[in-house]
């Protein structure tokens, strides 16, 4: 009779090893992601929904704007008295180091407004091209600047001088948009041009290898 115990536990063993086997056969691995020295990279890209934002040439930045292509997106202000200057010339540095990548490759570099009342399309045009002629901004009215800082997860909010008038604080996070127009990865501050290239360039390879 101590026979029969023996021997269904014998076949649950079997059972439960294979079932792990079919598992890993059945089951696909999660894609292996690229060792960062800053940047976080998610394990699965974050779908962004159409965003209402319009460019600084005056034109709505439409569906498709982040499908196949890859995009730096920052939340700034044209005011902005420090965080914004800074990271917009710590990006111009950036960017230029990735200039031996391949055209495909090398991102655009998008800053989103937080202030739509000041930063028109002509006043935000104007001051990231300061940093660099390649990089592109996108404003909208405020119910549109909210969703698309909903999407990416940034906060912000306008906040009251003593003097009179107002700043605003925000978020402070770069985001890589890939080609799928999804987010890839996220850095938080504080940002150094080598390391985003560096961390830039394994996320893209990492990316680009999983086609």
């Amino acid at each position: 009779m101590a026979a029969r115990p023996l021997r269904i536990a014998i076949l649950a063993i079997v059972a439960f090893a294979a079932g792990l086997l079919l598992a890993r056969v059945f089951v696909p691995a999660k894609p292996s992601l690229p060792a960062t020295e800053h940047a976080t990279v998610l394990d699965q890209s974050r779908t962004l929904p159409e965003l209402s934002l319009v460019g600084v040439d005056g034109r709505p930045l439409g569906p498709d704007f982040f499908k196949g292509a890859w995009t730096i997106v920052f939340f700034g202000f044209t005011t902005c008295p420090d965080v914004c200057p800074t990271t917009l010339a710590t990006l111009a540095k950036f960017a230029k180091q990735l200039e031996d990548l391949p055209e495909a490759a090398r991102p655009r570099v998008l800053l989103v407004t937080v202030d739509p009342e000041r930063d028109d399309t002509e006043k935000l045009g104007a001051y990231v091209r300061f940093f660099d002629p390649g990089f592109l901004g996108a404003t909208g009215s405020l119910d549109a600047v909210g969703a698309a800082a909903a999407a990416f997860g940034v906060p912000f909010a306008k906040v009251s001088l003593p003097e009179g008038g107002y700043t605003m604080d925000h978020g402070s996070g770069i985001f890589v948009v890939g080609p799928s127009g999804g987010i890839v990865a996220y850095s938080s501050s504080p940002h150094e041009a080598d390391v985003l290239a560096r961390d830039y360039r394994r996320i893209v390879s990492n990316v680009e290898g999983r086609r």
